[in-house]
Parts: C-alpha cells; structure tokens; sequence
C-alpha cells in the first residue's frame, strides 16, 4: 500500500486488511515521505512500514522488495477489497504465474459515479490493461520478469499492465473492490473523466508521463 498523508483513513483501510493478516497476508506499506501521524497510526496494523522516495512506482517497487509472499497485490489507500480476496486471487491464478486485477465500484453520491465504474470494467477487459484502482495482482516471478513498476510519476500502472500483456492476459475478476470516488466528485465528474482520457489518449500518442504529470495535478 503507497501512502502519502493519509492519516485521515489509513487506520479504517488496514483495519480492513487485518482478517487476511490473521490468515498470513503480509501487509506493507509504503510511504513517500508523509508529513502527518500515517507511519504512527499504520506500524501497528502493517508487517512492514517503510519511508521511500515519493512516487507511486517508486513506493510500490520498494514495498515488492520486502515482501516474501509467491504473489504481490498492489492496493491504494481508498480502496478496499472484497472478503476473503487472498482465496479469490489464489484461485483466479491456479497456481501459476499471472497476472490479474478486480472490478471497481466507485463509492459517492453522483450518479455518474456508477458509469464510471462500468465503463472501468469493460474497458479493462477489452484492451487487458487495468488501473491501480482496480487492486493489481501478479505473482512474485513475473512482477521481476518485467521488472516492476516502470519509473515514471504517471500511467506507471498503464505501463505495467501493457508489458505484462505481451507475456500473458489478465484475470478479470468479476469480484468488486470498492474505491473513493473523492477524485471525481472534488475535481468534477465530467471535468475529471475528460482530463483522464486526455491523459491517456496523449499518452497513447507518446507524450512522456513526466510532462502529463504536471497536467494532472
């Protein structure tokens, strides 16, 4: 789990992890340099606290390099995952190496919110590409196959999942995390569904992540 000043929920989203802790997930988290009480309120919930350098991509490599688990799921802060998702990911990968991500329902009060998340899911399943929200999995050998998240401070999860398809396709899972949809309804749902399009249209196009970063924020 990546974390930067998340003090207000950090403790709710690894309360909610606590009963896979119980059944021996590891659960790390790891921070890119938060300047409130996060690393306090995590270190009793978390197997693993680390300071790293900012960055999703940067956070989640470091975290992947201390786990000791045959397979690694990758989880935002504001996302929460379905009961029992340790057996739905072991089960969706048989066994072997692969890869896989879950079907989001984005949580908010604009009705919009819904066709956001149905046009997610659809979208993930025809093009294999999936989003962090969407809580990505794959297994330890092919996470190092790939070499990881690519270093990159936007669409690193973009990125990731365009390598791992070339290798194998993703388990779609029917199961739903559920996220926040404070993104959307804080920058506006229509504002923020024709930015990320953008984004990615532009990027598709070959503009560098580090230039569409600036956009973004």
């Amino acid at each position: 789990m990546p974390t930067l000043n998340e003090a207000s929920g950090i403790t709710n989203a690894l309360t909610a992890l606590q009963p896979l802790r119980e059944r021996g997930v590891q659960i790390i988290v790891a921070d890119g340099g938060s300047t409130d009480c996060t690393l306090k309120l995590a270190a009793p919930k978390a197997d693993i606290v680390i300071r790293c350098s900012p960055g999703r991509a940067s956070q989640m490599n470091a975290g992947a390099t201390h786990a000791t688990a045959p397979i690694l799921l990758f989880l935002h802060a504001d996302t929460v995952l379905p009961a029992h998702a340790d057996t739905i990911v072991f089960d969706a990968l048989n066994g072997e190496p692969g890869w896989g991500r879950f079907d989001v329902r984005i949580t908010g009060k604009h009705p919009m919110l819904k066709v956001v998340a149905m046009l997610m899911n659809v979208r993930s399943r025809l093009t294999a590409i999936a989003t962090g929200d969407q809580a990505i999995f794959i297994s330890r050998s092919l996470f190092d196959e790939v070499a990881g998240f690519p270093n990159q401070p936007l669409m690193e999860d973009i990125e990731l999942c365009k390598r791992l398809r070339q290798l194998r396709r993703p388990a779609c899972l029917f199961a739903k995390v559920e996220t926040s949809g404070r993104r959307w309804e804080t920058r506006g749902v229509w504002k923020t569904i024709l930015l990320m399009w953008c984004l990615r249209w532009r990027y598709w196009r070959g503009v560098p992540a580090t230039e569409l970063a600036k956009e973004y924020r």
